[in-house]
């Protein structure tokens, strides 16, 4: 079982940067890839971006290319999400999720992750 907890979520200001970070509490060498997904208000959880734990690879929902990153420590078994030149509509719970066993590809569906954190509130104020 793997237990996720997010944190560095906060309130900023439109154009602000936030670091969130997601740490692994169990051995992660079954896990296969990592993502953040964020869910606003009345809206549907929606994939913000994912790395391949193995390889590195990363994707990266198209709102947030050139202004997010994501990035692994295998070590510290953490992922984290760098945000840059964030926006009001980005307002939202930020979730970290995690996919065991083998992956082809680095998944960005909400259905290819089996553990997820509890979420961080991340708010952009106009």
């Amino acid at each position: 079982q793997v237990q996720l907890v997010e944190s560095g979520g906060g309130l900023v200001q439109a154009g602000d940067s936030l670091r969130l970070s997601c740490a692994a509490s169990a051995s992660t060498f079954n896990i296969c890839a990592m993502g953040w997904f964020r869910q606003a208000p009345g809206k549907e959880r929606e994939f913000v971006a994912s790395t391949h734990w193995i390889d590195g690879s990363t994707i990266y929902a198209d709102s947030v290319k050139g202004r997010f990153t994501i990035s692994r420590d295998n070590v510290k078994n953490t992922v984290y999400l760098q945000m840059n030149g964030l926006k009001p509509e980005e307002t939202a719970v930020y979730y970290c999720a995690a996919r065991s066993g083998v992956c082809l590809y680095t998944p960005r569906s909400y259905s290819d992750y089996r553990y997820w954190g509890r979420g961080t509130q991340v708010t952009v104020s106009s």
